[in-house]
């Protein structure tokens, strides 16, 4: 808005506008940077715990080792879901119901057995659980309670698969869960924000941003991207599959970004995390389609779409390192969301911090 014009400027999906202040994540776009509490993406995520991150989001700066030692025992006991919450499970996996809903339902739930002081810690904590626990019923399998001896991300493949997972695959999770732990305000953060900001309480507010989070403009493209890479089996046959697509004007998943103009930084971190654990101990055939793939709809899309820069974002990568992990693809927006968890909450506390109502105009076009 003008200084000297008090006219309400509409902008469709708040395009432009700056509707908060944060010291928690910083996307730039055009330069292809993506900061987190003053860390670099590509540092944060390659050699940090997910428990230090959300130390990072919650406090400003990284844990001392008696600190991290400390979070992550406060972790381990409120790991366990709630007999309530499993009963929901169990309902929803002999409905068939949606893995983003049955984690939407069940988060919701979580406040029946904790303190004000204890939610926060356990919903970091029970977010893996329950995403694992479902999971695991909706192919008729028991739940499998944590693992007292394994962190965070250990913990989520060890209660998914019920075995040890190999160092290579943990870092593997480690880094993508650090990957996606912020970005800026995104439609399921300012969801959370919007929620606490009324002074209702973090639970909800998290639920909601679950909800934001399931619609496929947002968090729900991987599995997709994914699909679309085993359709087109062989290199020779990527260009004419993707120019199939584009001349039906279809859009190609895993490609594009509101923000980034160039390839997201995010894409860059997660192709080396994938290419090191498929080297440990995976197909790298497949990781080598999916380079071939991501190459020809570059080229592709700057031929269809010219000065649009539609570069490979998040989604793509995500969805062939979390396929290596053993993940069906069900799995992979609940995974996304256990990653934003503590950011989430992290905005929550920020928002509170400094409270004031987001409550934005709209322009009336009706009769």
């Amino acid at each position: 808005m003008n200084p000297t014009d008090t006219t309400p400027i509409y902008r469709p999906g708040l395009e432009g506008v700056i509707a908060a202040e944060t010291a928690l994540s910083h996307p730039e776009g055009a330069a292809g940077r993506l900061t987190i509490v003053g860390h670099a993406v590509e540092e944060l995520a390659a050699q940090f715990t997910s428990e230090e991150v959300a130390c990072l989001l919650w406090h400003g700066r990284l844990p001392t080792p008696v600190e991290l030692a400390t979070f992550k025992q406060q972790l381990s006991a409120h790991r366990s879901l709630p007999e309530a919450t499993l009963d929901l499970l169990r309902a929803a996996a002999s409905r068939a119901v949606p893995t983003m809903d049955a984690l939407r339902m069940a988060i919701a739930s979580l406040d029946l057995d904790l303190t004000p002081d204890q939610l926060e810690i356990g919903l970091v904590a029970r977010t893996p659980t329950i995403i694992a626990a479902y999971g695991r019923l909706r192919q008729g399998q028991d739940p499998l309670p944590p693992h007292p001896d394994l962190d965070h991300a250990a913990n989520y493949l060890y209660m998914l698969h019920g075995q040890l997972p190999s160092p290579a695959q943990v870092r593997g999770l480690e880094t993508y869960l650090n990957t996606v732990s912020d970005h800026g305000l995104n439609a399921s953060t300012f969801t959370a924000r919007i929620i606490v900001s009324t002074d209702s309480d973090v639970v909800s507010a998290v639920t909601g941003a679950i909800g934001a989070l399931k619609g496929p403009k947002h968090g729900g493209a991987p599995g997709p991207a994914l699909d679309m890479v085993f359709e087109i089996g062989t290199a020779e046959q990527a260009e004419p599959y993707l120019r199939a697509k584009l001349d039906k004007g279809e859009r190609l998943m895993g490609f594009g970004h509101r923000v980034y103009k160039v390839r997201d930084p995010r894409a860059v971190v997660l192709s080396q995390a994938a290419a090191e654990m498929y080297r440990a101990g995976g197909d790298m055939a497949l990781y080598e389609l999916a380079q071939q793939v991501e190459e020809t709809a570059v080229r592709l899309l700057a031929e269809y779409k010219p000065g649009r820069n539609l570069q490979t974002n998040v989604e793509f990568y995500t969805a062939l390192l979390l396929h290596g992990l053993g993940l069906p693809t069900d799995l992979f927006t609940p995974t996304f969301a256990l990653g934003r968890m503590a950011g989430w909450i992290a905005h929550c506390r920020e928002q509170q911090a400094s409270n004031r109502l987001i409550r934005p105009l709209s322009r009336y076009v009706g009769p």
